[in-house]
């Protein structure tokens, strides 16, 4: 089949190689010249294990092309995937669909026979609504179709979920589109992939339900961890004898810091605009919003106390600055929110990511980057393992370590604590 793909970022540069992968003609678009031209000499503007390997065999293949013209793009393609971002609205809570809707308007200038133009964004319930109407100022309704195909990709993970989805969920009553798309999806579900066909508005909802359930997952993890560190019992005894039970699942039952990335942060607070804009509450997840920003200051007072409240001149190092392994995205880290504060408050702060240096960090006072594990955790007062990237799973610390043995923070409960304490570290968890 004949695929566009309009926008190149996370969503729309997995799917589309993804898609080519399987044997179609995809064609991905963005408006930024550079990044198209950077992309066609095979350089990947995101990390994403396998990405770039995918991108130069379809490329090479002449399955996969890159273009800026959205409008000769549309014309070439049988099914167009709106990818663009739908970020949080500066200064609110709902989605910023002004991407979306002036692609849309782009799109509905390009129609020149039947074509399925799908929201594969995340986008609130009844957006499809509004691309129909736009769409339909200038074609007649028989030229085209909307239909909502929700993504289920994990940053780190995208490739593996693309071919082995639990499901595809497609938002459409017209027969013809479903049937489209049912083969455009069946190498997939021949893979075992179950296929959902719901109402357009349906699947506009699952996206979100389903972001907003594993944050909650995430969020009640993190509380009891709380619970569990006052109560002398190992949260992992907690999350292995829940998720054993499979009615809860053990997925996102991991206690650390608080959630963040592209999705959780800015979808948990767009269904509750969708929420209050319907005139419902949905109190559960306001809730998680509120604990999961409370995270970040939680542990930042479990540095402090650790450190009896003497920041200043502290040497700390923080392995690990993304908010979880296999990805640079830094979208809502609690780094960001806990570093600038050591800084402010006077501590040497050392970081080492295996994605590199982040300039989000480049403005504070005493961070500095290091170029490995050795570097950054010379002379520290303070480990902290931020990220659980596997690089950090077997470090033998006692070599790196020359005299005073510094306090360690294990953050994502990497290491055994008695072994540690054997080794004579001053080693701390979560909930444990």
């Amino acid at each position: 089949m004949k695929l566009c793909m309009i926008g190149t970022g996370y969503v729309g540069l997995v799917s589309g190689v993804c898609f080519a992968d399987l044997g179609n003609n995809v064609i991905c678009v963005d408006k930024d010249q550079q990044k198209i031209n950077s992309l066609k000499k095979g350089k990947i503007p995101i990390y994403e294990p396998g990405l770039e390997e995918l991108v130069l065999k379809n490329y090479k293949n002449k399955r996969l092309d890159f273009s800026t013209d959205l409008e000769v793009s549309v014309k070439k393609s049988d099914i167009i995937f709106i990818c663009v971002g739908t970020p949080t609205k500066k200064g609110g809570s709902s989605a910023d669909l002004s991407q979306v809707y002036n692609v849309a308007k782009h799109i509905s200038k390009s129609i020149n026979k039947f074509k399925i133009i799908i929201t594969k964004s995340t986008v609130p319930v009844t957006t499809g609504d509004e691309i129909e109407k736009i769409i339909g100022k200038k074609n007649k309704k028989k030229n085209f179709s909307i239909v909502s195909n929700p993504e289920f990709l994990r940053e780190g993970e995208a490739i593996r979920d693309f071919i082995y989805p639990d499901r595809v969920v497609v938002g459409t009553n017209e027969v013809r589109s479903n049937k489209i798309l049912k083969t455009l999806y069946s190498p997939l579900i021949s893979k075992g992939a179950q296929y959902l066909n719901t109402s357009r508005r349906a699947a506009e909802l699952i996206k979100y339900a389903s972001n907003a359930f594993l944050a909650t997952k995430v969020t009640f993890i993190n509380e009891l961890a709380n619970l569990c560190e006052k109560t002398d019992i190992n949260i992992e005894d907690i999350s292995i004898g829940m998720g054993l039970d499979k009615r809860i699942g053990s997925r996102f039952l991991r206690a650390g810091p608080a959630y963040g990335g592209s999705c959780f942060p800015k979808d948990t607070k767009a269904i509750i605009n969708t929420a209050e804009r319907f005139k419902t509450s949905l109190s559960v997840i306001k809730s998680v919003i509120k604990s999961n920003e409370n995270r970040s200051n939680l542990l930042l007072n479990r540095v402090k106390n650790l450190l009896k409240n003497r920041i200043k001149n502290k040497n700390i190092c923080f392995l690990g600055v993304t908010f979880k392994a296999n990805t640079d995205d830094m979208r809502d880290s609690s780094s960001l929110s806990m570093i600038p504060e050591l800084s402010k408050k006077g501590a040497k702060v050392n970081y080492y990511d295996p994605t590199g240096s982040k300039s989000e960090l480049n403005k504070y006072k005493n961070v500095s980057y290091k170029q490995n594990i050795k570097d950054a955790i010379k002379k520290s007062d303070l480990i902290i393992i931020h990220t659980e990237w596997n690089d950090f799973k077997s470090i033998n610390f006692k070599t790196f370590i020359k005299g005073k043995k510094p306090i360690i923070l294990d953050m994502r409960n990497i290491y055994s604590p008695s072994k540690m304490k054997q080794q004579g570290f001053k080693y701390f968890g979560i909930g444990r």
